[in-house]
This record gives C-alpha cells, sequence and structure tokens, in this order.
C-alpha cells in the first residue's frame, strides 16, 4: 500500500475540483488587482518603501518559518543596496543575510526567466553559502545519511511525517517538474504557484532548505501571475502566520491522493489573507496618497507640511500648538498662525479641552 503521494500510480498527475476553486480562485485574483491597481496610483517613493517592506518581510518570515531568525535591519539594508533604493542609515548585512536575499531577489526580479535546474542550484548555493562541507549545496541530494524524512520530536521517539523520493528518482522528478513549471496558458498562474510550491516541497531535492526554496518558487510564479517584479505583499509572511496549518495540510496532502483540491483552497485563502494583511498595514499609505492628492494645489508652507506628514504617520500623544512650534523650530506666534490658518481651511480640528492643553488633530473623514 502507497503511504506517501508520490508512490501512487500517475504521479505526478495532480487534479483537483475546479468547482470548488472557482470563488476563492475569482476573489483572490480581485483582490490582487485591486492591490495592484492601488499600488500603482502611488507615488515612486511610497511604492518603492512598499515593495521594500514586503520583500523584508519576505526574508525574514521565510527563514523564521523553519526557525531561523534574520537581522531585520541587515536585510533591510541588504535588499535596499540591491535594488538601488535611496534608503538612510543601511548597515553592512553577514553573508547568510545576503545569501538569503539574493534568493528572494532573484526569484521575483526574473520572474520572466525560465526556472532551471541552474536557477535553483544557485539558489541553494546562496541560502547555504556559509554552510561549508556539513550540506552537498547547490546540487540535487544524494541520501547519503539515509533517506530525506521531515521528522519531529525528541531524539528516540521522533515522529515521521513525510519521507521524500529517494535520490535516485530526482534527476526525472525535477526534470518532469521543470518542463511543467515554465509551461504558460493550461491552468490559471496562481493555480500553478500553489501547485508548483505543493509538487517541489513533496519532490524535497536539497539536503536542506527545501521550504524555502519551495516558497521562492511560489513567489516565482506569482510574480509571472502578476508579470511584475514588485512585490506589495508577503506569502511566506502570512504562511508564518498559520505555520501550524500549512505543516498539517502539508502533511493531509502528502500522504492523500492525487486529488489536491484541499491543498489548492488552503494556498488560495492563505494568499487572499496575504493580501488583505497588506492593504490593512498599507492603509495608512494609502490615506496618506490620497490627502496630498486633495490638497496638491493648497498654498501649504514647508513647517505645515512637516506637521501634517507627522500627524498623517501616526503622530503619538496630543499635538499642542507648543509642540508644533519645537517640531517645526519656529516661535509659538507661528505655530499658532499654521495652526489656525489650516483649522480655517478644514485641514484641522481643535479638541474639545481650551486652554494651554488646547491639542489638534486632523479633521474627521480626510
Amino acid at each position: 500500500m502507497s503511504r506517501y503521494i508520490h508512490q501512487l500510480p500517475d504521479w505526478p498527475k495532480l487534479h483537483w475540483s475546479q468547482e470548488n476553486l472557482a470563488e476563492p480562485l475569482a476573489a483572490v485574483r480581485l483582490r490582487q488587482g485591486r492591490l495592484i491597481g492601488r499600488m500603482e496610483s502611488l507615488g515612486f517613493p511610497q511604492r518603492d518603501e512598499a515593495v521594500l517592506q514586503a520583500l523584508t518581510l519576505d526574508v525574514l518570515k521565510s527563514s523564521e518559518i523553519e526557525g531561523e531568525i534574520i537581522n531585520a535591519e541587515q536585510a533591510r539594508s541588504s535588499i535596499a543596496r540591491r535594488l538601488g533604493l535611496d534608503v538612510a542609515g543601511l548597515i553592512p548585512a553577514d553573508r547568510r543575510v545576503e545569501g538569503v536575499v539574493e534568493m528572494t531577489l532573484e526569484a521575483t526580479q526574473n520572474y520572466a526567466a525560465p526556472l532551471t535546474m541552474t536557477r535553483l542550484f544557485g539558489w541553494h548555493a546562496a541560502l547555504f553559502a556559509d554552510a561549508g562541507s556539513k550540506l552537498k549545496v547547490g546540487a540535487w541530494r544524494d541520501d547519503a545519511r539515509g533517506p530525506m524524512q521531515v521528522v519531529s520530536g525528541a531524539m528516540g521517539r521522533e515522529r515521521v511525517h513525510y519521507e521524500a523520493p529517494p535520490a535516485e528518482r530526482l534527476d526525472l522528478e525535477m526534470a518532469a517538474f521543470l518542463d511543467w513549471a515554465n509551461r504558460t496558458g493550461d491552468i490559471d498562474p496562481i493555480l500553478r504557484a500553489a501547485q508548483a510550491h505543493l509538487w517541489f516541497v513533496t519532490i524535497h531535492p536539497f539536503d536542506d532548505g527545501n521550504g524555502r526554496v519551495a516558497r521562492a518558487v511560489a513567489d516565482w510564479a506569482l510574480a509571472r501571475s502578476e508579470k511584475s517584479s514588485r512585490r506589495f505583499y508577503s506569502l511566506s509572511a502570512q504562511i508564518q502566520r498559520e505555520r501550524k496549518d500549512y505543516y498539517d495540510i502539508l502533511e493531509r496532502t502528502q500522504k492523500g491522493t492525487r486529488d489536491v483540491t484541499e491543498w489548492m483552497e488552503w494556498f488560495l485563502g492563505c494568499l487572499d489573507r496575504a493580501i488583505a494583511g497588506t492593504e490593512e498595514a498599507l492603509e495608512a499609505v494609502f490615506k496618506k496618497d490620497r490627502f496630498w492628492k486633495t490638497y496638491a494645489a493648497a498654498p501649504i508652507n514647508a513647517r505645515q507640511r512637516l506637521m501634517l506628514n507627522k500627524l498623517l504617520d501616526g503622530f503619538e500623544g496630543k499635538l499642542t500648538s507648543t509642540k508644533w512650534a519645537a517640531l517645526a523650530k519656529c516661535s509659538q506666534d507661528t505655530a499658532q498662525r499654521d495652526i489656525m490658518d489650516l483649522i480655517e481651511r478644514g485641514i484641522l480640528s481643535k479638541d474639545s479641552a481650551g486652554g494651554r492643553s488646547t491639542s489638534y488633530a486632523l479633521k474627521q473623514g480626510l
């Protein structure tokens, strides 16, 4: 009796219920298109910041899923440098961080290039640039230390969640996978991303890093679905939030039949939640963009612009005329004139308390 999906007759011919996937696929396509449309309406600085934020999350969270912690500032700095973004306070990144960033960017920035054995070997070599001789790097595994298994639990009480195809099958398995992954037109590109992730991680072709490379493969396929190298959301960040469900659905699928409807539904739902989370996280960016488009022609001086940006970015505490004067480096009288001008134009409002404790905020609805 077959224990794993790759041992079934007709592997790797996977199938699913189109009827079950029609609604979630349409929903995620709508959300994906809406986010891309909203991002394209932003100015270049806001778009660049959103891309930097999404890619940094991808690098951090894909590693975190596997229990590895990456330095966030190093990752952000490495990505900004490689993308040529003008960001203040960049710091050097160590070799491990540079390797993870290199793999992530190569997958998404070169989405139009076909997925090949050479590219996958390059990603793996970058991912384990400092591994020394502990791993077989930039090559398929050879199972010299025994079968490739996914195991949990303490020594002596291990639980085998999954056992991958033996090493002697890898050349044929990966040739079939790569031939399929590079096709276009036969299925929706988002469904291809979902299947590609599952198929790759089921083959488990490397000594280590298979989950991270599988997520990079999915990101490559998603970038192809959008025909864009700009990443505005992080699927890995959402998978990390749902880590237990992710491993559970993978295990059930890899021990199930060639009908992978449940996995495809989960992937679509996870992607939908990833994009929804990004929309929520970027709401302040969208609000700021709407505000400045509304007041593009308004006679707003440099001090007012500075303070309005601070309010739009989420000013902590209450804004008083004293704080305005200190932050804008002006006199109390000038601060009061700036504030009253914005109140008269319906941009700021005064709170209900009076006297010295009077504070100001953006008018509701702006």
